[in-house]
């Protein structure tokens, strides 16, 4: 995963809960400064190691930490000079959803070697839809649903997500029920 990952994950700490938590994170990670560095690629395992110990230290679980990730991380890509690709993969939360594909391969023209996840939908109505999750990285399920509500958040939407189908029992992709008002 790319150092903006990292990146994220401090910020939400220190955003909502506090510098001293960060550092204790930081601390229990065995993580370096290294690994911040927004357009480097890091091992995946740095990663994984901040959430293990940010559920730890902020005593919630790994996807709780992953979850509150997902919908930080929605908010966290505007600021940070994105928003522009985020608006043109959509004006609308089904529209956007259909687009998350394209918006990864336009993502990757800025981060080479990107191994982005893998998006579908089906079942498609006015108020809902299924979307197809896939994805070499095991463990997300949770950070996919945080995402969804932070668009949900970013479309002024109220979104409900229920997942379907986990990639630990279909061996294939998680699938999330997605309905909004």
């Amino acid at each position: 995963m790319y150092g903006l990952i990292n990146v994220a994950i401090r910020d939400l700490v220190t955003s909502q809960f506090s510098q001293a938590a960060w550092e204790e994170i930081l601390a229990k990670s065995g993580a370096e400064e290294t690994a911040f560095i927004r357009m480097e690629q890091n091992d995946d395992a740095v990663t994984y190691a901040l959430v293990a110990a940010a559920s730890e230290v902020l005593e919630l679980s790994a996807e709780q930490v992953l979850e509150a990730f997902g919908e930080y991380w929605t908010l966290f890509t505007a600021e940070e000079g994105y928003g522009f690709m985020l608006d043109a993969a959509g004006s609308t939360l089904p529209e956007f959803l259909q687009n998350l594909d394209v918006l990864h391969t336009r993502v990757g023209t800025m981060y080479p070697g990107l191994k982005p996840p893998q998006f579908d939908c089906s079942n498609m109505t006015s108020n809902c839809l299924d979307l197809h999750y896939r994805s070499e990285r095991d463990g997300l399920d949770p950070l996919v649903v945080g995402l969804i509500k932070g668009l949900g958040k970013r479309f002024n939407q109220s979104v409900t997500v229920e997942q379907t189908v986990a990639k630990s029992d279909s061996g294939k992709e998680s699938v999330f029920h997605v309905s909004w008002e």
